[in-house]
């Protein structure tokens, strides 16, 4: 068996992470008898050390994306996962996120349901041998999304206005992005002879 390469140790380390991002997110939100036992004492912090840890793992996508090019470590593994961890990161944050009352279930919905129309059509896309590139509306909606998983975990009140113009930025972006994607490849959604 081959050995994984480090852009794809980057994506399993950033899909890994989610888990102790969504606990310590959500551990005293939910009255979890374990939370106060396991991080009793730094409870005030917990915010802080989620957001941290999404920090990090956003940057392993810029970072792996990075070494894949310069290093010729592109892998079909890495064009599959990539894409994948960042979604369930960003998704997983935001669904946490509603959960806390810090975003509306709507504006989740509406990035969420953009997800999974571009995963169905890649799955077209691929079955017709088509290989759809990322573009750089997806790239600017990625990361006003990941800006606003930040500001939604730091939670500071003197940034509400900036974290509500992040949102709308992020759900225009999210739609923008959509309508662009499907434009531009909409070839791939005709009937083949």
């Amino acid at each position: 068996m081959k050995k994984m390469n480090l852009p794809n140790k980057l994506t399993i380390i950033r899909i890994i992470l989610i888990v102790p991002f969504i606990l310590l997110l959500l551990g005293e939100s939910n009255e979890w008898g374990w939370f106060r036992a396991v991080f009793g004492g730094i409870e005030e912090y917990v915010d802080f050390i989620a957001l941290v840890i999404f920090v990090i793992a956003s940057l392993t996508d810029l970072v792996d994306g990075k070494i894949a090019r310069k290093y010729n470590l592109v892998t079909n593994f890495g064009k599959f996962m990539d894409p994948l961890a960042d979604k369930l990161l960003v998704s997983a944050a935001m669904i946490a996120l509603v959960e806390l009352g810090r975003i509306p279930a709507w504006v989740v919905i509406v990035i969420i349901s953009r997800e999974f129309i571009i995963s169905g059509f890649r799955l077209v896309a691929a079955d017709n041998h088509v290989v759809i590139a990322a573009s750089y509306w997806g790239k600017f909606k990625t990361t006003f999304q990941m800006v606003l998983v930040c500001l939604m975990i730091a939670a500071i009140p003197q940034l509400q206005l900036v974290t509500d113009i992040v949102m709308w930025i992020a759900l225009i972006l999210t739609i923008v992005s959509l309508v662009d994607y499907l434009v531009k490849n909409r070839d791939v959604m005709k009937e083949q002879k």
